[in-house]
């Protein structure tokens, strides 16, 4: 933890989502203070017709993009909006999403419900000034 989760409606060459997947890491770990190294990135590709919204009251759902992050509770509000247009920005610019059509959600969690065996068990709650 954090994860994450990028659903999409199309399928992308797996260089560009690496690509992806290393700026939104690289971005989360810079601007959250995290270690690089917990962050996990799935870029889930769900098909034509995958994942939809109504856009507008009165008219037919249309595809959108949904981008998930479930990530440590405390960080304030304006961070967490800080962070969410980071990475819209990063789907934007390689994958060409269409910003209206591209939302975040957060999920927060204490320390202690996400695991690392290789980084030394639970993650530590998260701290204001934590580098």
């Amino acid at each position: 933890m954090p994860y994450l989760q990028l659903d999409v409606n199309d399928s992308y060459p797996e260089d560009l989502k690496q690509q992806l997947a290393a700026r939104m890491c690289e971005t989360y770990a810079s601007m959250m203070s995290v270690d690089i190294r917990r962050i996990s990135v799935a870029i889930r590709e769900l098909g034509a017709g995958g994942i939809w919204r109504i856009a507008e009251v009165g008219k037919v759902p249309v595809p959108v993009s949904l981008l998930m992050l479930d990530i440590r509770r405390g960080r304030p509000a304006e961070l967490r909006m800080a962070v969410a247009k980071a990475l819209c920005a990063h789907c934007i610019e390689l994958l060409g999403l269409r910003e209206d059509r591209l939302n975040v959600e957060f999920t927060q969690h204490d320390g202690d419900e996400m695991y690392h065996p290789t980084l030394g068990g639970f993650s530590p709650d998260w701290k204001p000034g934590e580098t």
